[in-house]
């Protein structure tokens, strides 16, 4: 009776054993345990996703300045960059002016230039003065000559119709002239004179200005003879053009 019991139960331990092995071994159970493992990875991305913020002061701290210095040096440069390309254009329109900027103005003078004063026989009373650049620079002659015989108080005054269009400037050994109209080819001039000695005076940018040494060419040994008619040309390229009027 007693060995019936324990058979009985070794039985029932067995068909226990027996469940239990079953259990572990359906399909369901076995995809329970699957989901409860997985579930560990499941919080993995949350769990690194809660660590950005932590890293994002650092790395947003170190990209925010990083942001902010680009920003301000972007800024910086922008502003250096605004300010270098206004250089740029203040030189260029210097040097595109300095290429296109008028030369130094160099008059032309007694100091620079030999000059003569010779009366012509064509036009009648005209006297042609000739300025030739002796220096080795370019000068130039402006407005017209100063003409005064010997102790003259009086300026003779410009034929305004000779205006030429520029500055009249010479190149080393190169020359110019000026035509003087002595005297009334009809005799209606007055306060007839002769004189022995010219100053031929030369001026500078302004009109009336000082423009360097005068000149005293020669003249011939009887004189020259001028009354109030007395006139001059503005300097000319051309010794045709000086005595055209």
């Amino acid at each position: 009776m007693r060995t019936s019991r324990l058979q009985l139960l070794a039985a029932a331990g067995v068909a226990v054993a027996s469940l239990a092995l079953t259990a572990c071994q359906d399909g369901t159970g076995t995809r329970d345990e699957g989901a409860s493992a997985s579930q560990p990875v499941a919080s993995a991305p949350s769990g690194a996703s809660s660590q950005a913020p932590e890293e994002s002061p650092s790395g947003s701290g170190g990209n925010g300045s990083t942001a902010n210095g680009s920003g301000e040096d972007a800024a910086g440069t922008g502003d250096s960059g605004g300010k270098a390309s206004t250089g740029d254009k203040g030189s260029s329109a210097g040097t595109s002016g300095g290429s296109e900027d008028a030369p130094a103005f160099n008059p032309c003078n007694g100091a620079n230039t030999s000059v003569t004063a010779a009366p012509v026989s064509r036009p009648v009373n005209h006297m042609l003065i000739t300025v030739k650049n002796t220096g080795a620079q370019n000068c130039d002659l402006t407005y017209y000559p100063v003409l005064r015989f010997d102790e003259m108080q009086w300026v003779p005054q410009p034929i305004e119709d000779s205006k030429p269009q520029a500055v009249v400037t010479l190149g080393p050994g190169e020359s110019a002239y000026a035509g003087v109209v002595l005297s009334a080819a009809d005799g209606s001039g007055s306060g007839g004179a002769t004189g022995k000695k010219l100053t031929v005076g030369f001026q500078a940018r302004t009109p009336n200005s000082d423009g360097g040494p005068a000149a005293i060419p020669s003249l011939p040994a009887k004189g020259v003879y001028y009354d109030s008619s007395l006139t001059v040309t503005y300097w000319q390229s051309s010794m045709d053009d000086a005595l055209a009027y």
